[in-house]
């Protein structure tokens, strides 16, 4: 079994879950007492969500390579970016680094091309739904036509990932508010919805949901079990 270097904290919500599944996949997978081999570099959030407002994506991509430097130091044999958002700055944590990175994006695109889709919603930080790092490698790299909401819903979205799901807070309204914005985008011909921030997956299910859900958090996080027990 390889070694996965998770990169978390941003939030440390979503870090758990991917602590979670990761070992509950190992153990579903190889049974008994088994679990994951890893390790974790987690960052001070508070750190990160202030430059991001500033838009210090240069001195986000020095903290992110350091801890990249790190869980390579300390064994292991593949990095896992435990956020959406922070592979803006993917470029510069694999330049960082000698191993490789398990990009978000590519294993998000892999579960919706096996799904057989080709046009998708996409919800997250107003960084992932409006910049060209995470939409163009979908749309690039994969074929994917991604579609986002309007500017009025990309903001209702991103305050339901700042001001509650980050720090713990989990609000029925919201959940209604984000189905109404998936209800959208299938108006308008999206065939499924990314879960493009990995909080999002506290608050949404796909028995909520009027569209299959891909939640990048699961399928990163088993994404990682794959290749951890790949030989």
């Amino acid at each position: 079994m390889k070694t996965i270097g998770l990169m978390g904290g941003m939030s440390w919500e979503s870090t758990a879950e991917y602590y979670r599944i990761i070992n509950e996949e190992v153990k579903a997978r190889l049974g008994g007492f088994h679990s994951a081999k890893c390790v974790l570099d987690s960052v001070d959030f508070a750190e990160i969500e202030a430059l991001q407002r500033g838009q210090h994506w240069p001195k986000m991509a020095q903290i992110l390579a350091r801890s990249a430097r790190s869980v390579e130091a300390a064994g292991a044999d593949f990095i896992v970016l435990c956020t959406n958002t922070m592979h803006k700055v993917a470029a510069d944590i694999e330049s960082a680094v000698r191993i490789p990175l398990l990009h978000i994006a590519d294993a998000t695109a892999k579960a919706v091309s096996a799904r057989g889709l080709k046009k998708i919603g996409l919800l997250g930080t107003r960084f992932t739904m409006e910049e060209d790092f995470y939409r163009g490698r979908l749309s690039r790299e994969h074929g994917i036509d991604v579609q986002v909401p309007d500017g009025p819903d990309r903001e209702a979205v991103h305050r339901v990932i700042f001001q509650e799901l980050v720090v713990g807070r989990v609000e029925p309204s919201s959940r209604q508010k984000l189905v109404s914005i998936i209800d959208g985008l299938a108006r308008s011909g999206a065939e499924g919805v990314i879960l493009g921030c990995t909080e999002l997956g506290l608050l949404l299910k796909e028995k909520d949901s009027p569209l299959p859900v891909f939640d990048t958090t699961l399928i990163h996080a088993r994404a990682a079990v794959e290749l951890a027990l790949k030989s």
